[in-house]
Order: C-alpha cells, then structure tokens, then sequence
C-alpha cells in the first residue's frame, strides 16, 4: 500500500565538522525559491549582541545539491549545505577518515571535562564514546545553520498562501528593552558568565483548519512545542497566553466569537491562534524561553573522565546571549512546521495544485484574513 507522507526534514552535521547539511523532502515541484532571502535569514541567525567571534569566520551561505533546477523545486528531496568555513582549522581534528601526518590544528587532543549543561557527559555516556566532543559537535547549536536555510524554504511556501512569520526577543536575562537588554548582557560578559531568554514568533495569515484534533501527533500546538522544545537550550514553550491563562476564571482565559460581513472573528486571542489543535485563524502567537549557554569562560565543576577526579569544565569559544540568534532559529522551527501543516491540508505535487486546493478550501469557509 502506497502511504503519502508529507513535508519533512533531516539535518546532518557536526559544529566543525565539513558542513551542515537539511534533506527536506515533500515540497511541491513549481516553487521558487529566492537564494538572496535564505541567506538573509543565516546572516540574521549570526547576528546579535554578545554573539561569540566565530560568528564572523563562517559568513553562512545555502548551497544546494538536489532537488532545485533554476532556482525552481522539482518536487524531489532537497539537499541543502551550510558549509563550515571554519572546518579549515580542524581539519585533522574532525577529519570524517582515520587522519593522516601529524595532529595539527584544533580538535586534536581528547575532552574528557564535560559541560553542566551539555550533552557532554550523558552523551558519552549513552553513545560509549571515548571522547567528549563525539557528543558535543552533534549537540552544539552550530547546526541550526542548516534548520534555518530549511526555514527559508518553508517560508517560500507559505508566502505562496499569503502568510508569514516573525520573530521578536521579548526578554534576556530577565531584562526587556534594548538598552536594558545590552547592559545585562554587558554585565554578564564583564562578570564572564551567560544569558538566556525568551523569545516571541507570530504567525499572520495562517486559515483556520491547519493541523487536527484527531490524533495527538496531529495538533499543531503541540507539533508547534514539540519543534520549539527540540531546538538547543530551549527548556519551555507556550501558546498564547500560555502559564498565565491558569491563572484565569474560564470566563477570562477564552476568546469570545463575533461575526460581521467578512465572517467570523474575534476581539482577543488568549488561545494563540489555536483551539483545541486547530488553527483558528487569528494570528498564532508562541514563546519559546532558553536557558543561558552552559559553555562559560568562568567554568563550572566537573569530574575529569579520564582521572575521575574533580576538575573545572571545558573551555570553548562561547557566546554570551544568544537569544537574538534564538528568535531567528524558533521563526525557521515554525515556518517549517506551519508549511508541514498547509502541506498536510492541501497536498498537490505541484505547488499550482498546494494553491488551487488552498484557493478552493478559503473560499468554501467563512473567513477573511484580519
């Protein structure tokens, strides 16, 4: 029996590693694709203040290796690399080969002082890896390169059906406001220690009826959360009012319904833009908060795995905040999971079929964009 599966996507790579790579496959053939814009958004992704200076060795651009002819998809699996610039520099320590010569460059001795924090010791321990950075190039939040080009893509896409998305910082370290924002990340670069956050993304243009109330893996609240709480260092996300709407009656948490000549609509949105699984065709609001980066320049105790005696965690270049970076990740996370969802309620093989079956369905429903 055939089984039709929908948009998806698979990334590979390590921190310093040759490259990142995301395979996504169930676009429509026809969509055009603008390289220009892709790029835009990796260069917004290394932007940001406290970001660490490795930031301006990569310069991250898309490449792309299949499933893209003229700049148009062919409807095959598109295979898209961010190349590690920076990889020229440990080339003998993260050679995909047994290495050659001698060692040379970085990378070339074994870490054995894991990170509080990291994926550094559980990961070592799980995989029975000898060395720590086995675990902590895969784990690093450098691969996030290759979800945001995939982001890019998505977001093509939903262009095509008039929505888009956003991204703001709404809090770092607890602070708010630009100024406010900088002088704590000020104050923990002066202090050598880290900042986290939350940030905000906002989906505009999104018709009701997106996801389902059918099955648990269906619901795009909780295909939203699921993909914001797969991204690195993030430790929570909400929906609309999220936490704070347990606080409320019933009577002051929902979101009454109105109508006029354009059709349904409401005066609040507490849900976020989903109800019970669905998209109801207001914006969708969620929030994804981060913890501060565990790699810090005044480090944290440990236990050396080699000696098992106490010792202080690893050292490595490290951002002080990189929330902003954060906003611009969690904007790819759910543009591709809000083109998942369009893909999944129109199909097509082509994107001229996605939009006569998105055409088709806005004009059978009682609703206008607001």
């Amino acid at each position: 029996m055939y089984l039709a599966v929908g948009l998806t996507m698979t990334t590979a790579g390590e921190s310093h590693g040759p490259a990142l790579v995301a395979i996504v496959s169930g676009m429509p053939a026809g969509l055009v694709l603008d390289r220009e814009a892709i790029d835009h958004d990796l260069w917004r992704r290394q932007q940001g203040y406290g970001r660490s200076p490795r930031q301006k060795l990569e310069s991250d651009k898309i490449d792309v290796l299949s499933g893209l002819r003229h700049g148009r998809t062919l409807g095959t699996p598109l295979a898209l690399v961010v190349w590690n610039r920076d990889h020229k520099n440990w080339t003998w320590g993260m050679s995909p080969w047994p290495p050659t010569g001698e060692p040379e460059g970085k990378g070339t001795k074994p870490v054995t002082l894991p990170r509080p924090g990291h994926a550094d010791l559980a990961g070592v321990m799980k995989y029975e890896l000898p060395d720590v950075r086995d675990a902590l190039e895969r784990a690093s939040a450098r691969h996030t390169a290759a979800i945001v080009a995939a982001g890019g893509v998505a977001k093509a896409l939903l262009h095509e059906i008039d929505v888009g998305v956003s991204s703001e910082v709404m809090a770092v370290g607890g602070a708010s406001g630009e100024e406010e924002i900088r002088a704590a990340i000020d104050g923990a670069r002066k202090d050598r220690d880290t900042l986290g956050g939350v940030v905000e993304v906002r989906v505009k243009g999104a018709p009701p009826g997106l996801g389902s109330y059918a099955a648990k893996d269906q619901r795009l609240d909780g295909r939203l959360a699921s993909a914001l709480l797969g991204t690195q260092a993030v430790k929570a996300a909400e929906v609309g009012g999220g936490l704070a709407l347990a606080e409320l009656r019933g009577s002051e948490a929902h979101d009454e319904i109105f109508r006029d000549e354009e059709g349904y609509y409401r005066e609040t949105n507490r849900a976020g833009g989903i109800e019970a699984g669905i998209s109801t065709g207001q914006p969708i609001v969620v929030r994804a908060a981060m913890k501060p980066l565990p790699t810090l320049m005044r480090p944290l105790r440990s236990v050396d795995l080699e000696t098992k005696e106490p010792a202080a965690a690893l050292v490595e270049r490290s951002d002080f905040s990189a929330v902003e970076a954060l906003a611009v990740v969690c904007e790819a996370v759910v543009a591709f999971e809000m083109a998942a969802a369009a893909r999944d309620k129109f199909g097509g093989d082509s994107i001229g079929d996605l939009l006569a079956a998105h055409r088709a369905y806005v004009e059978r429903i009682d609703w206008a964009p607001r």
